[in-house]
């Protein structure tokens, strides 16, 4: 299936791996990458070693285009982005921050650079300090979609830019894909869906209750890593939720950043004393995101049903099995071009009729007089 984003990115189908922490893992990357889709490196939990290490890793295990994500407001992230760029990553992917110097970088190498945005704003601002294109997150999305569904969002973009659009949020199969399609995107990224897989690293508990949960079964709140976020409806969503950031929380975030600042190999005091000179505001998020980071990771990592936090999209209902990526991709953009082909062949009758309609109707014969016998008159 070719379209504006596979002939760009030079892979063989309209898919993307959504970078997702503890989730896209190398392995993960390369899987989907080796299945004709676009993988993305989460690179969240990672610091600058790490993230180079894993780009290496990723290069050992596929030959075919990929991508690294960098979060510019988490710590770290920008070291990462630069690791990318030395390694001469082929598609960057950034957020929640500006990255026009990633998109000058990465074009000195022929690297392309897309950002994910939720709204027309960040989407034309993208657009014209150079992005290749758009990850553009619908509110069905997990995790930070907007406030505008997919099937509003997407169309409504996509007039207002000409580059290309990976469409995010509800989309799990062929249907989704032919939708986003139809309505303007050039590609789908599937997050909740992949991470659903053979190969992906989630643990089982949270593989099965994907399966088990309906569409109805997440909830979305900004008192969970405080941005607009999308989870799993299980108790312990509920009680983060319901406690937000009160006081026993940000006792928790001191004590959840110091882990943070060591896995991301980063001076704790320095790290402390950047988040309170960013202000107050901007604190009390990064104070959220590191209760969230906590329990997304035991989730993801533990299968714990007890602290852990796992976000999903609404799509989380449509996830029936539990296959191999490739064979996601391989069902999914089967679907899709038979939806299609289906499409075409119930619109050629209504063409048809009309073209009967439409067709000119024989001119009435001329009627003939008999001549008349009588002289004429003088």
């Amino acid at each position: 299936m070719k379209t504006r984003l596979t002939e760009m990115l030079g892979i063989q189908h309209p898919i993307v791996l959504s970078g997702m922490s503890w989730i896209s893992v190398p392995k993960m990357v390369a899987a989907v990458s080796n299945a004709g889709g676009l993988g993305i490196l989460a690179t969240g939990p990672l610091d600058a070693d790490q993230t180079r290490k894993a780009i290496r890793e990723i290069k050992s295990l596929t030959d075919k285009p990929f991508g690294t994500n960098a979060t510019l407001l988490f710590p770290g992230a920008s070291e990462n982005a630069q690791v990318a760029l030395d390694e001469k990553v082929p598609v960057i992917n950034f957020s929640l921050g500006k990255g026009d110097w990633i998109v000058n970088a990465a074009h000195q190498y022929g690297g392309k650079v897309i950002a994910t945005v939720v709204n027309h704003k960040h989407a034309k601002r993208a657009q014209d300090y150079g992005c290749d294109g758009l990850l553009v997150t619908g509110h069905e999305a997990a995790a930070h979609g907007g406030d505008a569904t997919t099937f509003c969002l997407i169309p409504a973009i996509a007039s207002a830019v000409n580059i290309p659009i990976i469409a995010a949020g509800g989309i799990a199969d062929g249907r989704g894909l032919a939708a986003a399609l139809a309505l303007g995107a050039d590609g789908a990224a599937m997050g909740t869906r992949l991470m659903t897989t053979q190969e992906s690293p989630l643990h089982d508990t949270y593989k099965n209750l994907s399966i088990e949960k309906d569409i109805y079964d997440t909830v979305y709140s900004t008192r969970f890593d405080g941005l607009g976020c999308r989870v799993l409806n299980t108790k312990a969503a509920k009680r983060a939720i319901r406690e937000g950031l009160n006081i026993k929380k940000m006792f928790q975030a001191l004590t959840n950043s110091k882990d943070i600042a060591q896995q991301l190999h980063l001076p704790y005091f320095k790290l402390f004393i950047g988040v309170l000179a960013s202000g107050w505001k901007n604190a009390m998020q990064l104070a959220y995101m590191a209760n969230a980071f906590k329990a997304i990771r035991v989730a993801t990592e533990f299968g714990d049903l007890t602290t852990g936090v796992l976000p999903v999209g609404q799509s989380t209902g449509l996830i029936k099995d539990n296959p191999t990526v490739a064979e996601v991709i391989e069902r999914t953009v089967r679907e899709a071009e038979e939806i299609s082909l289906n499409l075409a062949k119930k619109a050629k009758p209504e063409k048809a009729q009309a073209s009967k309609s439409e067709k000119p109707k024989a001119k009435p014969r001329a009627k003939t007089t008999k001549k008349s016998s009588a002289p004429a008159e003088a």
